[in-house]
């Protein structure tokens, strides 16, 4: 019999404010290695368990070997020990399986991004001086023999103490196609656009965009002053109509913010949709195509935000990597309002631009490795320095949490990773590099005696794994899972995608049962009060425990259990 005692705690929230709206702050603090060389002790304890092999494949990457029936499960060495990926702060893959599970269905798994749920919880990362970014290194045992998980993370300063920013000048562009008519949806982007508005700027300016079957500008690009009723009487006349020509909504929308485009303000496209095209160009590249010259030049982000239980996630999601923007998804008006106080602010600013980054592994240490998610985010290696190379733009108070599976070589010490960030800056477009390492003894210690945030993180990676497996790939609970059938994966550094952008979707082997990921949320939540509603508890993780319970149902599970065995989040196996 095994125990693994989640400790009191609550992960570190981090919030961008003071942009748009009051009440939002950010916040300090200090896990693991920092980039100013800090380390954290760690003791030894029972561990979560490590993810497993994927299956092979061919190309230029990582080579993971097949699933074994020993206990002995191998990855084949990769060729290279680097592993390079664009920065990714979308979380709408995250909240829209949230909204799929409540629902009383399984999320399709084709919409689970894994670095979207693990980065939907924000960390406690030191915050660096200026623009771009802090990088943290750190990392804990599993009890598979040699494996560790290995997380990066990566943070912007939030807004300056004085609150000031640039004015923003924001083009809405906002879906008002029949399919909107749904509650949940035009009626909530209509609450959401009132509140925004009464939390604006005089400075700031507004543009509203609609389409359906067609798009148009019904209301040009207006300074707030003393406009705030004429802002509010267009938000209030929306209404659904016809069909979903994103494509012409997308492009007018760029072309009215080019219009309205102000000196010295801070230019955005919000687009607010179900994203289920029909009509005129559907595919995400070319709607892209044909707003190409606006996005480039004029360097004006796409913020998507995604509404309906019926939703278009991959069209937004390409259109928000592939446009410089990120996207979030939301089902109620507290998310809205969460969405437009917090999230929203924090895309008006940029504190970086078309930023990457890069692990490099040590060959004497490491034996193997595998990156956990960002499939659609890989980025050659020889690229990390070509800065002519997409990345990801990140605003203030941003954190970016990376998790790798790590597999140590036996008896080996000394270093094993350097972790490097490059971005742009976001008004010179200058390059600039940060880098922080971590040695073999910043792994000794135990997963359930690491900080919150790595074990929020390793459990926000299990639960969507475990979802990525759909009905069918349910381990037994406190038993060691044999991996389903692997699927296909490239080659090359594991986690990292090929010419065609395939990566392993293969499962994490040993993974908690979905029941003792929801009753270690569970324990986790207990110990603070992170929303601040005096019930002793964090929303947010909560929500997560929920969730897994709804999606151990569906899996066949009892879905119940509560508070994590004992009132403390104790796990036996």
């Amino acid at each position: 019999m095994r125990t693994w005692k989640v400790r009191r705690g609550l992960i570190g929230a981090v919030v961008a404010g003071g942009l748009l709206v009051g009440g939002c702050s950010s916040g300090d603090g200090s896990t693991g290695r920092t980039s100013d060389g800090a380390a954290k002790d760690r003791r030894g304890s029972a561990p979560l368990p490590a993810p497993g092999p994927a299956s092979p494949g061919s190309g230029d990457a990582a080579t993971p070997g097949e699933q074994q029936d020993s206990k002995e499960r191998d990855f084949a060495p990769p060729p290279d020990y680097l592993s390079t990926f664009a920065l990714d702060v979308d979380t709408a893959s995250y909240g829209f399986a949230r909204r799929t599970l409540a629902a009383g269905s399984l999320p399709d798994p084709a919409t689970v991004r894994p670095e979207e749920f693990v980065n939907s919880f924000r960390q406690d990362y030191p915050r660096p001086d200026g623009d771009g970014f802090s990088v943290t290194v750190d990392g804990a045992r599993t009890d598979e023999d040699d494996w560790s998980l290995l997380r990066v993370g990566l943070a912007t300063r939030g807004d300056t103490s004085d609150g000031e920013r640039p004015p923003a000048a924001l083009t809405f562009v906002i879906d008002v196609s029949g399919s909107m008519a749904e509650p949940g949806r035009l009626d909530l982007v209509q609450e959401s656009l009132g509140t925004m508005t009464d939390q604006l700027r005089d400075d700031d300016s507004v543009a509203l965009v609609t389409f359906s079957d067609s798009a148009e500008t019904v209301l040009p690009m207006t300074r707030i002053g003393d406009h705030r009723g004429k802002v509010h009487s267009a938000v209030d006349a929306l209404e659904p109509t016809q069909s979903t020509n994103l494509e012409a909504g997308v492009r007018t929308g760029y072309d009215t913010a080019v219009r309205g485009k102000r000196d010295g303000s801070t230019n955005r496209v919000v687009l607010l949709s179900d994203a289920l095209a029909n009509t005129g160009e559907t595919s995400a590249d070319g709607i892209l195509e044909r707003i190409s010259d606006a996005r480039e030049e004029h360097g004006i982000t796409l913020f998507g935000v995604g509404v309906g239980s019926d939703y278009g996630d991959a069209l937004m999601e390409r259109l928000a990597d592939k446009g410089d923007g990120h996207t979030t998804y939301v089902s109620d008006a507290e998310e809205a309002r969460e969405v437009f106080c917090e999230q929203l602010p924090a895309n008006i600013e940029l504190r970086a631009r078309d930023a990457k980054a890069q692990v490099a592994f040590e060959p004497r240490t490491v034996k193997q490795f595998r990156l956990i998610g960002y499939d659609n985010r890989a980025v050659a290696d020889d690229d990390f320095r070509d800065d002519s190379v997409d990345g990801g733009e990140v605003g203030p108070g941003h954190t970016v949490t990376a998790l790798y599976a790590v597999r140590m070589r036996p008896g080996a010490s000394g270093h094993v990773a350097t972790a490097n960030v490059r971005w742009l800056d976001p008004e010179s477009r200058a390059p600039h590099e940060e880098s922080n390492q971590i040695e073999s003894g910043d792994l000794e210690g135990g997963l359930s005696d690491a900080d919150d945030g790595l074990r929020t993180a390793a459990v926000a990676a299990y639960f969507a794994d475990a979802l990525r497996q759909g009905a069918s790939g349910r381990p037994d609970s406190g038993t060691t899972a044999t991996a389903p059938e692997p699927l296909s994966t490239s080659t090359g550094s594991a986690g990292s995608s090929g010419s065609d952008g395939s990566t392993s979707r293969g499962s994490l082997p040993g993974a908690p049962s979905l029941a003792e990921l929801a009753s270690i949320a569970e324990g986790l939540a207990s110990g603070g009060d992170g929303d601040g509603d005096g019930d002793g508890g964090d929303k947010a993780l909560r929500e997560l425990a929920t969730a897994v319970r709804q999606a151990d149902r569906l899996t066949g599970g009892d879905g119940g259990g509560g508070g994590g065995g004992e009132d403390e989040g104790e796990m036996k196996e």
